[in-house]
């Protein structure tokens, strides 16, 4: 907690991830609050806890005494308009304030300073988001670990364990990628990496953790390895590709997420298969903090 609040009406912006959380607070030009903590806690489909746990935030992070003028959210696992909605009911009754509340994709494109196009996210899950022209959302992907998420970090263990499967059915001897997935999930052989993998508590986490093992796979020229990286590619690109057959603007596509972001393979698939589906669209790697673009939406708000 600060000392004094400031002397201009805030405008709040928190940017819920599914690790931590970035909350950042401006009166007029000035930065009055930048916070980052831990996103434990956070349940966003029960919309009276998930309200209380942002208002606390807001009082802890904010100087004694300071009122948002208003306030923006995105927010991980925020998956429709109406839930988004909800939330921002819950949390405007509790702080009294105009509120705002979606996915945390939808932070992207307002991050970057732009009014329209696509947000793409792949970090442990992947997920791309836009508007029509009318103004209604559109969500593609985002389904998780065990039905989507493919170029997330958690898709890009479980494709890879796939390959390695057919390969050891094949009876081909392990290459790289094989050795590389049983040292990082501890395992002797093959097979086992079944049960290793089905036994992880959370699944999107867990399996994400390994990720590193299939980009260093492919570094050490495993052909499997870089197989499932160009496929990854291939797969957000078809985010983007659904989402303009859908009516979406898709001129620009902005990119965030620490796997594709951290890995210049990864993106060189995905801008590769992308120019290749939709040579009109754009990417964009966001370089800013997604935090942001709600500071623009609460900005929006006033």
């Amino acid at each position: 907690m600060q000392d004094s609040p400031p002397a201009c009406p805030l405008l709040v912006g928190i940017d819920v991830g599914g690790t931590k959380t970035h909350l950042r607070a401006l009166a007029g030009g000035d930065l009055v609050t930048d916070h980052v903590r831990a996103s434990a806690g956070w349940r966003p489909h029960e919309p009276a806890a998930a309200a209380g746990w942002l208002a606390a935030l807001v009082r802890d992070a904010l100087p004694a005494g300071a009122r948002p003028r208003a306030l923006a959210v995105g927010a991980h696992a925020c998956e429709t308009p109406r839930q988004g909605a909800g939330i921002g009911a819950a949390v405007t009754a509790l702080l009294g304030v105009p509120a705002r509340v979606v996915g945390d994709a939808e932070l992207l494109v307002p991050a970057a300073g732009l009014d329209q196009g696509v947000g793409l996210v792949a970090g442990t899950g992947s997920v791309a988001v836009g508007r029509l022209p009318d103004g209604t959302a559109v969500q593609v992907g985002g389904w998780g670990a065990v039905l989507g998420d493919e170029g997330g970090a958690a898709g890009l263990v479980r494709e890879a364990a796939r390959a390695v499967w057919a390969a050891h059915d094949r009876g081909e001897r392990p290459d790289r990628l094989a050795l590389g997935l049983l040292d990082s999930l501890g395992v002797p052989e093959v097979p086992a990496l079944g049960a290793a993998l089905e036994g992880a508590g959370d699944l999107s986490a867990e399996w994400g953790r390994h990720a590193p093992a299939v980009f260093a796979a492919a570094d050490d020229g495993s052909p499997l390895a870089r197989t499932v990286i160009a496929e990854a590619g291939e797969a957000l690109a078809a985010l983007v590709t659904r989402l303009a057959a859908r009516g979406v603007p898709v001129h620009d596509v902005v990119v965030a997420g620490g796997t594709v972001l951290a890995q210049p393979t990864l993106y060189e698939a995905f801008t590769t298969a992308l120019a290749r589906t939709l040579p009109g669209a754009r990417a964009r790697a966001l370089r800013v903090p997604p935090v942001q673009g709600a500071i623009a939406l609460a900005r929006g708000l006033v």
